[in-house]
């Protein structure tokens, strides 16, 4: 009798699943039609019926997550104690989540028609205005009580309508089934279709579909309508939750602060204050001005792959073949500005180095342009600024942050017509040609460009592009605790090197006045062994490549990261007396320093910034320098850069 019962609630629960997930569809639909005109109107009908299946898989996580109420205060306590009756509650509940989506229906439409945008960051922004002005508002302008009297009809509707469902007949227990063995598979079921629902038609992360990675149409509106309301506000969830991190680094003293102004160098003599030690001036150029720079941030363009000791892989030949060329300048000692992409591109955008908090999530980076940004300076040289994405200009909101930080414009998979590869984007390879192909018709311009293709879930063809995974796994074999996943990734970090030099040999036979800077995002995920070096673990290369470039154009020793690129490129092509902001010193000057968020490098060494741990750099036999005092100057650069950085990004906003 138990079974049975519990047969008969389940059988319930997936009815209120079902009712939930037609009524969002059918909101959104409905929004979609009402709202029609926000469609461009080269849309074709082939990206609408993307929206809503991309739609209908994101909606599953919403209906499910109300059901998985229904289930656990509902079914679970009526199999525990079967004399309880809970169809009461059940509707009730099911009323609720009708409720909730019924509210937030109707404030998707001012909200868009306003922000451009289902439920975003200015929700959270908004949570911090004057709660009166803002119902003031919401009623004058907005319609509120309207709104609110439509919502409490559609959620009589939706309770009428559930009713009568729940109280359609369910299916009997099969009698011709083993009794033990049908509740042992009901109970197996139950969770493998929770974690189906959970990812959204799938079974794992890498083909799940979230809000990260849901806007895969050129469409932006139809790419908002993906989003149901509760996937949109689970977005504004996680905008807050980051925007009330205050960093928690090490290294950070404001009480300091005119120490290290005093320390990075800036034009102390012109003014007072931050700003002063932020500007600096250009010593006059050392490159022909060129007409396309390129700064190419290889998706975990690793260092390892280029060693001695790796050379039977053949990851790196690419790269290693233009090192070898006369135009060009590389140092292995070269920091990411993190350990993950967004950092990197933050960092690269705004010049700021890493303080643990999320400038694409903090208001002041859409409210104003940063001292240090790049935009803005490569402007006053007579550079357009681009950024050319592999994947969707939605994730993180990177577009958002580099159009607000000054960037002229931005290019993701959706704006150069690429066919998408997985849920991140498109391939490097549809990336490169298109950029390739906007060439011919760009003013000057400064390029960012943010590759994806060596990144989970590794679903390139290698095989198609001649590289043969097989042959990477036996010459892996033993120097690895996986060589058969190495292999792969190995395989997808050739890929993007031959990409990246196909392009960069391409696009210099074609505009030979260019200039390239390579480095990667992070070396973070693709380890050679299970103890790998710091170096292998955290390092990427910067190469320097293009018309004029010699092997001495910058000190042999120079050290750098990311936050140093900028400000080595415009003193390299910036006339005498040009003035700019950085934190970081130019690679020109023979910096010794660099780090992230983990390690520090110098020319001879690296450590990790949090404890005494210290290694030599791959090819140093013995240090010239005493070690101790290398981590104890390299740590006070990563004091005042820190510092300098945090302040610049102002006060939390609460």
């Amino acid at each position: 009798m138990r079974l049975e019962q519990f047969f008969a609630n389940l059988q319930k629960d997936l009815k209120v699943f079902l009712f939930l997930l037609f009524v969002i569809c059918l909101y959104r639909a409905y929004f979609m039609a009402y709202m029609s005109e926000a469609i461009a109107p080269n849309t074709s009908m082939g990206e609408v019926f993307l929206a809503l299946w991309l739609g209908f898989r994101i909606s599953l996580k919403s209906a499910g997550a109300i059901a998985l109420l229904v289930f656990a205060f509902c079914s679970l306590p009526e199999l525990v104690l079967p004399r309880l009756r809970l169809d009461r509650l059940r509707l009730w509940i099911g009323t609720a989540g009708s409720a909730l989506l019924a509210i937030f229906f109707q404030a998707r439409f001012p909200y868009y028609e306003v922000f451009h945008a289902t439920f975003g960051r200015e929700v959270v922004q908004g949570m911090h205005e004057d709660t009166q002005t803002i119902f003031s508002m919401l009623v004058e302008s907005y319609a509120l009580p309207t709104r609110l009297l439509a919502a409490v009809v559609l959620t009589a509707i939706s309770y009428f309508l559930l009713r009568r469902l729940l109280r359609t007949e369910t299916m009997p227990l099969p009698n011709c089934l083993n009794r033990w063995a049908l509740g042992v598979g009901l109970f197996l079921f139950i969770p493998i279709f929770f974690i189906f629902i959970r990812f959204g038609g799938s079974f794992n992360y890498e083909h799940s579909i979230n809000w990260e990675n849901a806007s895969v149409t050129k469409d932006p509106f139809l790419n908002e309508c993906i989003l149901d309301d509760i996937q949109a506000m689970y977005r504004v969830r996680d905008f807050y939750l980051n925007m009330q991190k205050d960093g928690g680094v090490s290294f950070i003293d404001v009480s300091r602060a005119e120490e290290y102004m005093g320390f990075l160098g800036g034009d102390m003599n012109r003014r007072e204050g931050l700003e002063a030690s932020l500007t600096r001036t250009a010593r006059g150029a050392r490159l022909p001005k060129p007409k396309h720079i390129f700064i190419i941030l290889g998706e975990t363009y690793a260092q390892w792959p280029m060693l001695p000791e790796y050379a039977d892989l053949h990851g790196a030949d690419g790269i290693k073949s233009l090192i070898a060329e006369d135009r060009a300048f590389y140092t292995q000692s070269f920091m990411p500005n993190g350990t993950f992409t967004l950092v990197a591109i933050t960092g690269l955008v705004t010049g700021l180095s890493d303080v643990g908090m999320d400038l694409n999530y903090q208001p002041k980076s859409f409210r104003e342009v940063y001292l240090t940004s790049m935009a803005p300076q490569f402007q006053r040289l007579g550079y357009r600024v681009e950024f050319w994405y592999g994947g969707y200009p939605e994730w993180d909101s990177i577009k958002k942050l580099s159009l607000a930080q000054g960037f002229d414009a931005f290019y993701g998979a959706p704006d150069y017509n690429a066919p998408q590869q997985n849920v991140w984007g498109t391939t490097d390879g549809h990336l490169f040609e298109a950029l390739y192909d906007h060439l011919a018709e760009e003013e000057p311009t400064v390029h960012l460009i943010m590759t994806i293709s060596n990144h989970p879930p590794y679903d390139i063809d290698l095989a198609a592009e001649g590289i043969d995974t097989a042959e990477l796994e036996s010459a892996l074999q033993g120097r690895t605790e996986q060589p058969k996943q190495l292999a792969l990734e190995v395989g997808h970090y050739r890929y993007m090197d031959k990409v990246v030099t196909d392009f960069v040999r391409r696009t210099m036979a074609a505009y030979p006045d260019s200039i390239f800077v390579i480095t990667g995002d992070h070396s973070i995920r693709m380890d050679p062994t299970a103890q790998p070096t710091l170096f292998e673990h955290e390092s990427v290369p910067f190469v320097l490549y293009g018309n004029g470039v010699t092997k001495d154009i910058l000190p042999k020793d120079a050290v750098g990261g990311h936050t140093a690129i900028v400000p080595t490129l415009i003193e390299l092509i910036a006339p005498e007396g040009f003035s700019y902001a950085s934190i970081a010193r130019s690679m020109t000057e023979g910096t010794k320093y660099a780090f992230n968020s983990d390690c520090w490098i110098s020319r001879e060494a690296m450590g990790n910034v949090d404890d005494d741990r210290m290694e030599l750099l791959p090819g140093i036999a013995s240090p010239q320098d005493d070690l101790a005092t290398e981590r104890e100057a390299a740590l006070y650069e990563v004091a005042a850069m820190r510092t300098l950085s945090r302040i610049l990004i102002g006060d939390m906003e609460q």
